[in-house]
């Protein structure tokens, strides 16, 4: 069934987080006047009579689940219990209930994090079954997989329609800069602009330097995901990528760059690297789609840069 957004009553999970600010933004230019963002304090995902009465009281057509329990290394190596059983749960349980009462449409978002630990780059999606995931985010990465093939297999038995995508790490503006739970950007444009501010001669960085990493503007993933959910009607998965590799001992004094730090970078390798490196393939959304990332990385990056020195006030 075609999906036609201002017709359209659409729950984003997750949509007052991160990513989901950009997706409910991205939703609105397209048309869509009935976005619904359930907040946690009235449904906790996790438990399934909160996800049977999101559905009562929001009769959706079309589910976009972007909720997570997510974190950096340091979040994810305290929490792995937790990231593992609250991510599978709020899943599994969003696609099960949607089936029941007929839902059109299910996008989930996977994690990059559910590829093998040492995969050949580019990531292939037909690779991710291919070895276990890094052991830091595999408990998180694992809980995102098993949502693959709860949509092959629904799609299978019941006919629903429900897809899975795999992003690369995300940033950009409104990003998590708790240094307790965020990931590697924020973490350091937070730490590099705080120590210009008070004068300090070195940042200390987690690792050796020698993991690469690929980035992706959480615009440019907002886009994919509504262009998938117009447009992709398959449970196989497929990778939301900016097609770039970058070696975190040239990201870190880049960021330091466009944050005006000068000082030395000081590499704490008593610390995890965490998966050696990462490289998604996006030709597969390109050709069932028509989505590729369209913002360049130093573009993104002083744009996040910039709003984080005007919204330092805001955030803890």
């Amino acid at each position: 069934m075609p999906i036609h957004w201002p017709t359209e009553r659409v729950v984003v999970t997750g949509g007052a987080g991160f990513l989901g600010s950009f997706v409910t933004e991205e939703l609105r230019a397209r048309g869509a006047t009935q976005v619904i963002v359930p907040r946690f304090r009235d449904y906790d995902l996790v438990d399934m009579g909160a996800v049977k009465a999101l559905y009562r009281d929001t009769r959706p057509t079309l589910v976009i689940h972007l909720a997570a329990r997510v974190g950096g290394i340091g979040a994810n190596r305290d929490n792995p219990g937790k990231f593992f059983y609250d991510n599978l749960m709020m899943g599994v349980q969003l696609i099960e209930v949607g089936r029941q009462v007929g839902l059109k449409k299910l996008v989930a978002l996977g994690t990059i994090c559910a590829y093998p630990k040492f995969c050949p780059v580019p990531f292939k999606e037909s690779d991710l079954w291919n070895g276990y995931p890094e052991e830091t985010n595999a408990p998180y990465g694992i809980a995102k997989k098993a949502l693959l093939v709860q949509s092959e297999a629904y799609r299978a038995q019941y006919g629903f329609d429900s897809i899975v995508l795999f992003p690369v790490n995300l940033y950009g503006p409104r990003d998590n800069f708790d240094l307790r739970t965020s990931h590697v950007i924020p973490a350091l444009i937070r730490k590099c602009v705080e120590a210009r501010e008070r004068g300090d001669r070195q940042v200390v960085v987690w690792g050796t330097g020698a993991a690469s990493r690929e980035f992706l503007h959480a615009r440019d993933a907002a886009a994919g995901v509504l262009d998938a959910a117009e447009r992709y009607d398959r449970s196989e998965a497929v990778n939301l990528g900016a097609g770039f590799e970058i070696y975190v001992r040239d990201l870190v004094p880049l960021i330091a760059r466009h944050c005006r730090f000068q000082g030395e970078i000081a590499w704490d390798k008593t610390k995890p690297d965490g998966q050696p490196r990462r490289m998604l393939d996006t030709s597969k959304a390109l050709a069932e789609f028509g989505w590729k990332a369209r913002i360049g990385f130093e573009e993104g990056l002083a744009e996040t840069v910039a709003w984080f020195e005007q919204n330092r006030g805001e955030i803890t």
